[in-house]
C-alpha cells in the first residue's frame, strides 16, 4: 500500500497484469471510500482486511472504475446494508451482460466465490461524495476504455484514481471502448492538473503517465491508419510494427485489440459499439507466439 496524501491510499498489486489491479483507500470521518476491489475473492478479502485496519468502523462506500471482473469481481465481500454500491449507469447492464465470463479464459486462477453484485447507485455524468474533510467526484469522461468510465478525483489532494484510462508499465487497452474517446478523456484529465496518478494497473506516478498513454494511443492510431492502407489486418499490422520502447510493456499483446478498436473507428465504426473479443483475444495468442495470455491473479 503506498500513501498519497493524508488519508488517501492507493492499493496496489504487482506486476499489474491481467486481472492482477489496483484500489484506493480514501479514509473520511466516518465513511471510507473504496476504489474498485480485485479480481479474486482471496485478493478482495485482504483488500477488505486493509481497509478495515484502516477504518474500523462499517461505513464503506464502494466505486467501480467501470465493469470489468478485475476491478468488480470482490464487491460482494463489501457488500452489505452500510455499504453504497457505485458504479456509471451503463454498469449494471455489463455486470450482468458478462457475469464471471473472463474467468473461463484462465481456468488455472483460484477465483475463489465472486458472485455479481449490482450497484445500489449509478451515476451519469458524474457525482461529489463528501467525506467530512475531504472531497470526491466522481467523473465519466466518456466512452474511454469501457462505455462504463468513472475516475475519482480528489481536487484538494490532486490525486486521481484514473481506474484503467491509465496503465503504468503495462500495455493500455481500448478494445471494449474507444480509441478517439480515450484520447479525448486523457485531455480532460490533463485538465485537471493532477499531482498523483493511481492507475488501475501498475505503480502510482505523475501527470507523465498520462502523457505515456497518450503517446501509446496515438502510435495505435498510427498504425492503423498505415495498416488500413497498406490492406493488412489488424494482426498483421501488429506483427509489422515496430514496437521500440513499447516492446518492454507489461502484455504487449494488447496491441493486436487496440488495433482492432483503431480499424473499426478508422472505418466509421461508433465508438463503444461492441467488437466481438473471444477472436481478437485468440489473435493476442498468435500474436504471442502461440503462448497463453499470462495472468497472475
Amino acid at each position: 500500500m503506498v500513501t498519497v496524501a493524508d488519508g488517501v491510499h492507493a492499493y496496489v498489486q504487482e506486476p499489474g497484469g491481467w486481472c492482477v489491479n489496483n484500489a484506493g483507500i480514501v479514509v473520511g470521518e466516518d465513511t471510507v471510500l473504496v476504489v474498485d476491489t480485485a479480481a479474486t475473492e482471496k485478493r478482495a478479502l485482504a483488500l477488505r482486511d486493509t481497509v478495515d485496519a484502516l477504518a474500523p468502523g462499517p461505513r464503506r462506500i464502494v466505486v467501480s472504475t467501470h465493469h470489468h471482473g478485475d476491478h468488480t469481481f470482490g464487491n460482494h465481500v463489501f457488500s452489505g446494508p452500510h455499504t453504497l454500491l457505485v458504479s456509471h449507469d451503463a454498469g449494471p447492464a455489463e455486470l450482468v451482460r458478462k457475469g464471471t465470463a473472463l474467468q473461463s479464459m484462465w481456468p488455472h486462477v483460484e477465483w475463489g466465490h465472486t458472485p455479481t453484485v449490482l450497484p445500489t447507485l449509478t451515476v451519469r455524468a458524474g457525482a461529489t461524495l463528501h467525506l467530512g474533510d475531504i472531497t470526491a467526484e466522481l467523473i465519466h469522461p466518456g466512452v474511454a476504455h469501457t462505455s462504463d468510465d468513472l475516475v475519482v478525483w480528489l481536487p484538494e489532494q490532486r490525486v486521481l484514481f484514473a481506474g484503467d484510462l491509465v496503465f503504468s508499465g503495462a500495455a493500455p487497452f481500448v478494445l471494449m471502448g474507444s480509441l478517439a474517446g480515450s484520447l479525448a478523456a486523457l485531455a480532460r484529465l490533463r485538465e485537471l492538473d493532477p499531482l498523483v496518478v493511481v492507475v488501475g494497473h501498475g505503480r502510482v506516478g505523475g501527470p507523465e503517465l498520462l502523457a505515456f498513454t497518450e503517446e501509446y494511443l496515438r502510435w495505435v492510431a498510427a498504425l492503423a491508419e498505415q495498416g488500413l492502407a497498406d490492406g493488412l489486418s489488424p494482426l498483421e499490422t501488429a506483427q509489422g510494427a515496430d514496437e521500440g520502447a513499447f516492446a518492454a510493456l507489461l502484455d504487449r499483446e494488447r496491441l493486436v485489440g487496440n488495433l482492432h478498436r483503431a480499424f473499426h473507428e478508422a472505418a466509421g465504426g461508433a465508438p463503444g459499439a461492441r467488437i466481438e473479443s473471444a477472436p481478437a483475444m485468440r489473435e493476442m495468442v498468435a500474436f504471442n507466439g502461440g503462448r497463453p495470455l499470462r495472468c497472475l491473479a
